[in-house]
């Protein structure tokens, strides 16, 4: 059964009777619908489309968060030939909210990293619903470490509300291991594209989202701390979260306009979660697209135009 948000209430509706009348001719009844179905399906197409195309700021969160969502598994699965995952940062143990391997795509050996927040409620506590201890981060480096040493380009895939912020994590050097993440991203020789994928939050994102080529799904987010979190720091009200995520600039389209991600990925009429597999589809066009653009350039200057892209943000802003 399809999971609908507050906003999409005119659209459920529309579709709930749809269902009802296709219930009904199964019926048997000898009743003729098929044009109230047709008229029905039209509305509802048409006022999908025109809701999709005003989000808010707010309401793009909500969709980025939708838990039907295809996460890290769903891309890996539909996208990577051969994935073989790696576990374990050598130091202390396993993380299962950053999974990360090396994987073929479209034929080429790639190292592929990704946060996995889980789908149903045993696999969301597994996975810490994505969101990293220490561990997590420094398998990470480990792993883009060995990329480097190999010439593998590295595929990361973002979906986090930000690093765990429990007091173990800070006792193992939360702070410290995603430093060291990011610091392994800027310093690969090998190309390397990131895609925001539903939630991008805060430094839990950016040590793996320190790419070449930067890319978000089109209701996706970006942002330094959660609209919930800024509003409680703000105005210590939590319900002007909504305020928080207009003010904050944290959809893909605004990102784009100031230069921080490099493109956007068209998502399916109705988010990701309505067609998980041409979103899906569509993010490996986009990622083979950006492979492409740096294709032929040398571990030094593959190196030096990340550098100085991240740099340029700090001038431009």
């Amino acid at each position: 059964m399809r999971s609908y948000l507050d906003f999409e209430k005119p659209v459920a509706e529309l579709e709930a009777k749809v269902e009802e009348l296709r219930a009904l001719a199964a019926s048997g009844d000898g009743v003729a619908i098929g044009d109230e179905v047709q008229r029905l399906q039209t509305k509802a197409g048409e006022a999908l489309v025109t809701l999709y195309a005003n989000l808010t700021p707010w309401q793009k969160t909500l969709v980025a968060r939708h838990p039907a969502r295809p996460h890290f598994g769903d891309f890996a699965k539909a996208l990577f030939e051969d994935f073989t995952p790696l576990a374990g940062d050598r130091k202390y143990g396993e993380d299962e909210a950053i999974i990360g391997g090396f994987a073929r795509f479209r034929g080429e050996a790639v190292c592929v990293l990704g946060h996995e927040k889980g789908s149903t409620t045993e696999t969301r506590i597994r996975h810490n619903f994505g969101m990293a201890r220490p561990e997590g981060y420094r398998k990470a480096a480990r792993i883009m470490e060995l990329a480097d040493r190999f010439g593998t380009p590295l595929i990361s895939l973002v979906d986090t509300a930000g690093a765990y912020p429990g007091i173990g994590a800070e006792e193992r050097g939360q702070a410290e291991a995603i430093a060291r993440s990011t610091d392994a991203c800027l310093s690969l020789r090998a190309p390397s594209v990131s895609v925001i994928i539903g939630e991008g939050g805060s430094g839990g994102a950016i040590a793996l989202a320190t790419a070449n080529k930067v890319l978000m799904l089109e209701h996706a987010i970006y942002s330094v701390i959660s609209p919930e979190g800024a509003a409680s720091i703000l105005w210590r009200d939590t319900a002007k979260a909504q305020d928080a995520a207009t003010s904050m600039k944290i959809t893909a389209q605004d990102l784009l306009r100031f230069g921080i991600i490099d493109a956007i990925v068209k998502e399916p009429t109705g988010g990701a979660h309505r067609d998980a597999e041409a979103a899906i589809a569509a993010t490996g066009e986009a990622i083979a697209d950006a492979l492409s653009s740096l294709a032929g350039l040398d571990g030094d200057a593959v190196r030096k135009a990340r550098r100085e892209k991240f740099l340029a943000i700090g001038r431009n802003l």
